[in-house]
């Protein structure tokens, strides 16, 4: 094994614990955003927050991209380390990050063009397209950004080191902080931009976020030289990527596309419950950090390992991993379900959106360990070149359990059907992801 493979030896919870630790810390920051946005926004009006409630899926899904990007490189990253091969890990940290960057300019291009048809498909009011619009076309054109500080991140990630891809993601939440309330409701004689502020606000964190991976690379064991690029083999290098990346990146937006879906289907009920059901989404995306900072910390403990052909060790990981989710995931929704009231205050004043953020919490919180289990099994999928079983596990849990579940059962229940939809795609898509991960890791 190589020099750099640190994971292969040495506690199997330790490194579990060093590694997740500094992404619980960047995890938050990142799921911050969306709550500090939420807040500020929530200032302006109901109408505002249903805005940003109807674009808040479709960033994540975007966002899943760049997930997909740090999952694919990490894992091919990963695995050279671990088998020993310096210089192979060296051409694909490097080909990832190239091809990270010009998928960014491809996807920024589309939605750009599409944002209008997209919020179209989802219902959104006439009354809210020109808020939508002012958000979107900014963060359309300045998405290359994020998908370039991802492509660094994962090189990081694929070396083991945590902590410095952890303080690019908190850089990138911070600048987020600064500036989202002057560039949103402004300051002194500065009036602010509104619901466009958030955008420009998550724009300049990317582009610290970029400047600071450009930093830490250049500085760790594999660095950004051009030169890599020319003697690597494109062709094998390309494919070991994508179908890691690839499929990793669309089991993470399959998420947030079930969301637009059962988004669509609240819209029906008005922007109150769908303005609720956004606040909601942000304060449980805030709650499962941990479970999204351990489903991103083990790619790197099972990959080296795998890589290296200690099964045992990456078998240990994975399972010690569940057991931490369904723990977490029980605790937390019992906190949340106990609290759902005063948290609701954070964000409006409206009963009607409170009364929605409450049931949202008081049904769906229960399946939050389910999903738990479901990420992290999926991030060690990744991380041993299975990313097709984690895309089909993700595709189930959403096509064919929380979308149908919502739809039948939308007579019946109303609106409560889509958070009780959630609930039971994220019970049943737990189970079937541990009873995969048994089966998978055991061959």
């Amino acid at each position: 094994m190589s020099d750099s493979a640190k994971l292969t030896t040495g506690s199997i919870n330790g490194h579990l614990v060093s590694q997740t630790a500094p992404m619980l810390f960047g995890a938050a920051a990142i799921m911050s955003i969306g709550i500090v946005d939420a807040y500020f926004i929530g200032q302006l009006g109901s109408k505002e927050l249903a805005a940003v409630s109807f674009i808040f899926p479709v960033t994540i899904a975007l966002s899943s991209l760049g997930v997909g990007v740090i999952a694919g490189i990490s894992s091919v990253v990963s695995r050279a380390l671990g088998s020993g091969d310096h210089a192979r890990a060296q051409q694909l940290g490097n080909l990832g990050m190239a091809l990270a960057v010009g998928f960014g300019l491809i996807v920024a291009g589309a939605l750009y063009l599409l944002k209008g048809p997209l919020f179209g498909v989802m219902q959104a009011d006439d009354d809210l397209r020109p808020l939508i619009d002012a958000y979107m076309t900014p963060y359309a054109l300045g998405f290359p950004l994020l998908l370039a500080n991802m492509g660094g991140n994962g090189v990081l990630r694929g070396q083991g080191a945590a902590k410095r891809a952890s303080v690019i993601l908190l850089a990138f939440a911070g600048a987020n902080w600064i500036l989202d309330p002057i560039l949103i409701g402004g300051i002194g004689s500065f009036e602010g931009f509104g619901v466009a502020g958030a955008a420009y606000a998550t724009i300049a964190g990317w582009a610290v976020g970029t400047l600071l991976a450009i930093v830490f690379v250049q500085t760790s064991t594999i660095r950004i030289n051009p030169a890599c690029l020319t003697s690597a083999q494109w062709g094998a290098g390309i494919w070991a990527l994508v179908k890691v990346g690839g499929p990793a990146a669309l089991s993470n937006a399959i998420n947030p596309i079930g969301l637009s879906i059962l988004t669509a289907f609240l819209a029906r009920y008005g922007q109150d419950e769908v303005a609720g059901f956004g606040a909601a989404g942000r304060l449980q995306s805030f709650a499962v950090v941990p479970l999204l900072a351990l489903s991103s910390s083990i790619g790197p403990v099972v990959g080296q390992n795998w890589g290296a052909g200690d099964t045992g060790r990456a078998r240990k990981a994975l399972l010690h991993s569940i057991a931490f989710c369904l723990l977490y995931g029980l605790i937390t929704a019992a906190i949340l379900v106990v609290a759902r009231d005063w948290l609701g205050g954070f964000f409006s004043e409206d009963p009607e959106i409170l009364d929605a953020l409450s049931r949202y919490l008081l049904i769906a919180a229960w399946g939050f360990a389910g999903y738990g289990v479901l990420i992290v099994v999926n991030g060690a999928f990744n991380a041993i070149d299975q990313a097709p079983v984690a895309l089909g596990q993700s595709a189930f849990r959403v096509f064919f359990v929380m979308v149908p579940f919502a739809w039948l059962a939308g007579d019946a229940l109303g609106p409560n059907a889509v958070y009780s939809a959630e609930l039971a795609a994220n019970i049943i898509g737990g189970l079937g992801a541990a009873v995969l991960a048994y089966y998978v890791m055991r061959r």
